[in-house]
């Protein structure tokens, strides 16, 4: 059922070759004048390498997201339309099955101790799975006497606190929150830290290497709805203050995942090759955007199938950069390695 490209050199010509393909990536290789994402004379060689194709998911229906490293190198993302965790393991290239009946999964985060962390989102919960006996534990799963919508995806600070967004669909339905960012404290506890209308559509979360500021991506697809990167001064006591745009993506599609490298530099997945039946144009070219901690965009390098989802660093120097692509896992390598919280101490 899975099948993975070990060449990822042939892979790349055989998409190339493509008529789509070809016409992907002629269609960008222009910038337009006024775009909210300017793209012109990026020094992108200087931050990130070529994308290399390291698996290709060949199921009934795929949407990648999520990836996260262990602290063995093996990379794990999710398939949520499968509802099917994934594993790859770069030491043979091999692609398995990590959990099947993954109720939904997207963001994935690897703690300190080694567990697993989950949004799952067709049960509403974040889950923790333990390393050492793989039991599985729901951390959260409702807010004020309501179920969560969908989790999103997680990070964790330095005092071991999980944040996570939350966000059904363009609708809030009437028996679950509304879109929204939670804290969970060490103690079991949850509070909802950011919520509608002050967010639109929440989605990938990161905490900078100093645990001084929250970077949220808002993703709403309707017009005049938010589309762009926040940043907020996190607080001592987990409270989120301050909240400013860092880039705007509008009216282009805006980031989904991101990570964050040792020196507060974003990486950030947004964009579109073609649109999607939304308000989303293609002003926003689709692959992985750097921004800096000003908001500047440093670099940029183009993925080469619709839709770029989420990425993290791993390797043994923290210095590649594993993306969800669409169909496929791909990587490429990084001058500045990820955050040190990146790679679990077990």
């Amino acid at each position: 059922m899975y099948e993975y490209a070990s060449d990822h050199q042939n892979s790349r010509r055989r998409f190339l070759g493509t008529t789509a393909a070809a016409a992907a990536f002629a269609r960008f290789s222009w910038i337009a004048e006024g775009t909210p994402t300017d793209y012109r004379e990026l020094q992108s060689d200087r931050y990130l390498g070529e994308v290399q194709l390291l698996a290709q998911i060949r199921n009934d229906v795929v949407f990648t997201e999520g990836p996260a490293v262990d602290r063995a190198g093996n990379v794990f993302f999710t398939n949520v339309p499968a509802s099917r965790i994934l594993k790859w393991a770069p030491h043979n290239r091999e692609l398995s099955v990590f959990r099947s009946d993954s109720h939904g999964s997207n963001g994935l985060y690897f703690a300190p101790d080694g567990s697993l962390l989950a949004c799952e989102g067709e049960a509403g919960h974040v889950t923790r799975t333990n390393a050492a006996t793989g039991e599985i534990e729901v951390l959260a799963s409702s807010f004020g006497g309501k179920r969560l919508a969908k989790p999103n995806d997680l990070c964790m600070d330095d005092k071991g606190r999980i944040y996570f967004t939350s966000r059904s669909a363009v609708r809030d339905p009437e028996d679950e929150n509304v879109k929204a960012v939670y804290r969970i404290d060490n103690d079991g506890s949850i509070d909802q830290i950011l919520a509608w209308p002050d967010v639109h559509m929440p989605n990938g979360i990161v905490t900078s290497p100093d645990n001084q500021q929250l970077y949220l991506i808002e993703a709403h697809p309707d017009a005049n709805h938010h589309r762009d990167i926040r940043v907020y001064d996190l607080n001592a006591d987990g409270t989120v203050t301050n909240g400013r745009v860092l880039i705007d993506f509008y009216p282009g599609r805006s980031g989904d995942g991101m990570c964050i490298d040792a020196e507060g530099n974003l990486y950030v997945a947004a964009g579109l090759h073609n649109t999607r039946n939304t308000s989303e144009t293609l002003d926003t070219k689709p692959g992985i955007h750097v921004i800096s901690p000003t908001g500047e965009l440093l670099a940029f390098r183009e993925t080469p199938e619709d839709t770029v989802t989420n990425c993290t660093f791993g390797g043994n120097d923290l210095k590649t950069l594993y993306v969800a692509c669409g169909s496929r896992l791909v990587s490429l390598r990084t001058e500045i390695p990820g955050k040190a919280d990146y790679r679990p101490n077990a």
